[in-house]
C-alpha cells in the first residue's frame, strides 16, 4: 500500500491537477495506487512482470518514455525510487523533463530518498517531506529544465558493450558470467537459449560459436533488453522482453545458459533461480543441456536432481559455482 502517497495527496498539501494525465515511474506489483485517478494514469514500467500485474489490474502501461507519443507532457508524475542512485536521478529527471505539475518521489530510507532529497534541494525548491513507514515522501514543481545533469549525455559504455544506469552489471562484466563463459563447451547445440540475458553479455560470447543457429534472449528489464539489441549484432539472435519463468520458446531449446537472478528489491529470493531452472527443464529437448551460474550459497542442486538425468558442479571458487544439468526429466502430470 503507497500510505505515504495518499498523505502526501490528503494531508500532505499536495495538490495534483484536476485534469491531465498522471505519470507513475517505476511502480511495484501490488502497490496500491487508489489515491489517483485511475483513468488518468499512465505505469511507466520497464520490468515486465510488474508491467503484467498493473496492465492486468486494468491500467494504462508502457514500458518507458520512448514509447509515449513525442511531446507529450504530464499534469503530474509520481516517482518510485529503485535502489540504484543513478537509476533513481535519472527517474526523476525524466518526471520533471515531461511533467507541468507536481513531481513526487517516494522512497523507502534504504532506497536512498534522503540522498536524493537532499541533493534536489541544492537545485530547486522542494516541499517538506512527509515520513512514514520507513521512508520519505515530497514533491517540487516539474518543466523547469532543473536536472538535466541528472541525465547521461551519451550512452554508457563499459568493457566495450552499452549498459544503463540500473540494470545488472550497469558497471562491468559480472564475474559470475565471466566464469561461466570460461566454462562452456565449445558445442552448444543448434537452438540456444539466454534466459535474463541482461545488456547481453553471455549472449555475446555464445554466438562466437558458428554451430549455433539460434540464439533467444529473453530479458524481463526493457532497458536491459534495449542495450543488448545494441550489443548483440547478430541475425541468429532473437530478443524477448518477457519474463523467463512464464516464456514459451518458439521451438524446442537445445541448450539454455543463464545467470539466473536471486533478489527481488533488497531481499534474497531462491526461489526465482528454481523457477528458472523448472522453466529450462520444460523448454529443453531429451537430451537438452543447462549451464548455469550461482552464488556459492544458492540451493539448487536438490532441484536440479529431480528435473534432470544428470546433474553436477563443473567449475567453481569460493563465491561462485557453475552447474551443468543434462536431459530434463518430465514432470509427472
Amino acid at each position: 500500500m503507497s500510505l505515504r502517497l495518499s498523505l502526501a495527496l490528503d494531508a500532505g498539501g499536495c495538490v495534483v491537477p484536476a485534469e491531465g494525465r498522471i505519470a507513475v515511474f517505476a511502480p511495484r506489483a501490488g502497490l496500491d495506487l487508489s489515491a489517483l485517478p485511475k483513468e488518468r494514469v499512465v505505469i511507466l514500467q520497464p520490468l515486465r512482470p510488474d508491467f503484467e500485474a498493473f496492465e492486468a489490474a486494468g491500467f494504462a502501461s508502457l514500458p518507458g518514455l520512448a514509447d509515449l507519443p513525442e511531446g507529450e507532457r504530464f499534469a503530474a508524475a509520481v516517482v518510485f525510487l529503485p535502489r540504484a542512485k543513478a537509476e533513481a536521478r535519472l527517474l526523476v529527471a525524466q518526471a520533471e523533463a515531461v511533467t507541468s505539475g507536481p513531481v513526487l518521489v517516494d522512497g523507502a530510507k534504504t532506497d536512498g530518498v534522503d540522498s536524493i532529497l537532499k541533493a534536489l534541494r541544492k537545485l530547486t525548491e522542494t516541499s517538506a517531506p512527509v515520513s512514514k513507514a520507513h521512508g520519505k515522501i515530497f514533491w517540487f514543481q516539474g518543466g523547469n529544465n532543473r536536472l538535466t545533469e541528472w541525465i547521461p549525455a551519451q550512452e554508457n559504455r563499459v568493457d566495450g558493450f552499452v549498459t544503463a544506469p540500473g540494470v545488472f552489471s550497469a558497471d562491468g562484466i559480472d564475474p559470475a558470467s565471466a566464469l561461466l563463459v570460461r566454462s562452456l563447451p565449445e558445442k552448444l547445440g543448434a537452438r540456444v537459449a539466454d534466459l535474463g540475458g541482461g545488456w547481453g553479455y553471455l549472449s555475446t560470447q555464445i554466438l562466437t560459436r558458428a554451430a549455433v543457429k539460434q540464439l533467444h534472449l529473453v530479458e524481463a528489464d526493457h532497458v536491459a533488453l534495449g542495450c543488448a539489441r545494441q550489443n548483440v549484432r547478430d541475425a541468429r539472435a532473437h530478443f524477448y522482453w518477457a519474463d523467463a519463468r512464464t516464456w514459451r520458446a518458439p521451438d524446442q531449446i537445445d541448450t539454455v545458459v543463464m545467470n539466473p537472478p536471486f533478489h527481488s528489491g533488497r531481499k534474497s529470493e531462491p526461489e526465482l533461480g528454481q523457477a528458472f531452472i523448472a522453466a529450462a527443464a520444460n523448454m529443453l529437448v531429451a537430451s537438452g543441456h543447462l549451464w548455469l551460474v550461482a552464488n556459492r550459497h544458492l540451493p539448487y542442486e536438490t532441484l536440479l536432481a529431480e528435473r534432470f538425468v544428470a546433474a553436477e558442479e563443473i567449475a567453481g571458487d569460493n563465491r561462485f559455482k557453475v552447474l551443468h544439468a543434462q536431459r530434463p526429466r518430465r514432470p509427472k502430470r
